[in-house]
């Protein structure tokens, strides 16, 4: 696993918005959140990106879903979804303005 964070820090890509308008998008840090991960920094993962493990909540019920239908699983991929908007908008405002 650490081979391959190294191999995945040597290939992210840069964040135009911060390149061309000077300022973060609601997506920076999440390629160096999975780094951390992958690197098993799960605490500095959550500090570089919050909605990391939400993510990989919503997506790895994405994928379970779609090979076997739950119930209310279209209820759970909506709150799921909406957590990691609220999460992600809430820290972005917060990196942005407390910064």
């Amino acid at each position: 696993m650490l081979i391959l964070a190294k191999g995945l820090e040597d290939y992210m890509l840069p964040c135009l918005n911060k390149q061309l308008l000077g300022f973060d998008c609601m997506g920076c840090g999440l390629q160096r959140s999975v780094a951390l991960i992958l690197n098993g920094q799960l605490i500095d993962a959550f500090f570089m990106y919050p909605a990391i493990y939400t993510l990989i909540a919503f997506f790895g019920f994405l994928i379970v879903n779609s090979f076997k239908n739950f119930k209310h699983g279209n209820k759970i991929i909506i709150i799921l979804a909406l957590a990691n908007v609220l999460i992600i908008v809430i820290s972005y405002l917060i990196k942005l303005y407390l910064k």
